[in-house]
């Protein structure tokens, strides 16, 4: 339990409780305001943060499954949250927030704490998040709390572009070509960085429909995938962007040939855009971007836990965007 303190009284927090898929209303006012304000305090007064899609709340509560946490007040309203997902040994905390009354309280430490807990029963072996690298209070908050900055994830954006041929989609697979895909990419992905898991990212995006899963072949063998998300992120807009929240390839070599598969899956999809979240260390990588016409939309900062950092694979590709 978290005790909140403040000149003028405030109802009492306990949690964490196991977020619900009905207080999606409810966290999204928390999530709103509290951005809103921090966008506020960073000088960027007049943006208003707007509410998240209902399906994308859905897909992050259902993917944090037990780390899904929330903390409520005396009246039961939600006062804080965080959603805190494992992909095998692979972990991270994100969205997090807490009403803007309760900031400074004591009830953001535990919300971080309790995440790092989870994770770390979970057998989570890297442990991260991801912030505004702008506002200095927020990486001084988790570096107070053991973490570090690392790199800086870098969003670019491609226009649509139709291929010289369709894309190969794992939604549109028979049942048994679908589970000898995921199989694949299940092999691919140990190979790569041993202990990561994305398959259940995968599942229930198919299950919610809120993408695919383009997949890349080379002699009949998996050698590369990338989970993207269609839906629009943001509640009531139509699809803007296809977002790539994950990307795994055998070698950098075959980064071309993915740019093209996803750029036309976006253009089928109906969407004008595909938004790539590059690593700081894929360098090389995000020079052939540029070069390909990227444009730059966005930047997070990366930190890690004490003795929990990611580690760039030996060879080939792992993205992983620790955002929904």
């Amino acid at each position: 339990m978290a005790s909140a303190r403040s000149w003028r009284p405030l109802p009492p927090v306990e949690g964490p409780f196991t977020a619900r898929i009905e207080e999606i209303p409810a966290l999204n006012v928390v999530f709103s305001d509290a951005f809103t304000e921090r966008y506020r305090r960073d000088g960027m007064v007049g943006v208003r943060v707007p509410n998240l899609n209902p399906q994308v709340w859905r897909y992050a509560i259902e993917d944090a499954a037990g780390g899904a946490m929330v903390w409520r007040d005396a009246r039961g309203d939600v006062v804080a949250f965080n959603m805190v997902h494992r992909s095998g040994v692979e972990g991270w905390m994100g969205p997090l927030a807490v009403r803007t009354e309760y900031q400074g309280t004591g009830v953001g430490k535990d919300v971080v704490e309790r995440g790092v807990e989870w994770l770390t029963r979970s057998g989570a072996q890297v442990i991260g998040l991801e912030t505004m690298p702008r506002t200095m209070d927020n990486i001084g908050f988790y570096s107070r709390l053991g973490f570090a900055p690392g790199r800086l994830t870098i969003t670019l954006t491609l226009d649509a572009a139709s291929g010289d041929r369709a894309p190969d989609l794992l939604g549109r697979l028979g049942v048994r070509d679908h589970e000898e895909a995921m199989a694949a990419t299940r092999t691919l992905l140990d190979g790569l960085a041993p202990g990561y898991d994305f398959s259940r990212e995968i599942e229930l995006t198919h299950a919610l429909s809120l993408g695919d899963t383009v997949l890349l072949h080379q002699d009949g063998e998996v050698v590369g995938f990338a989970l993207c998300h269609t839906a629009p992120l943001v509640e009531g807009r139509v699809r803007e962007e296809l977002r790539v929240l994950k990307l795994v390839l055998a070698d950098e070599s075959l980064m071309d040939a993915m740019v093209r598969s996803l750029r036309d899956y976006a253009r089928r999809s109906g969407t004008r855009s595909v938004a790539f979240r590059v690593q700081g260390e894929y360098d090389g990588l995000y020079r052939r971007l540029v070069g390909m016409g990227a444009r730059v939309r966005w930047t997070d900062l990366r930190m890690s836990l004490a003795g929990h950092a990611e580690t760039r694979p030996a060879r080939g590709v792992v993205w992983s965007n620790w955002e929904i």
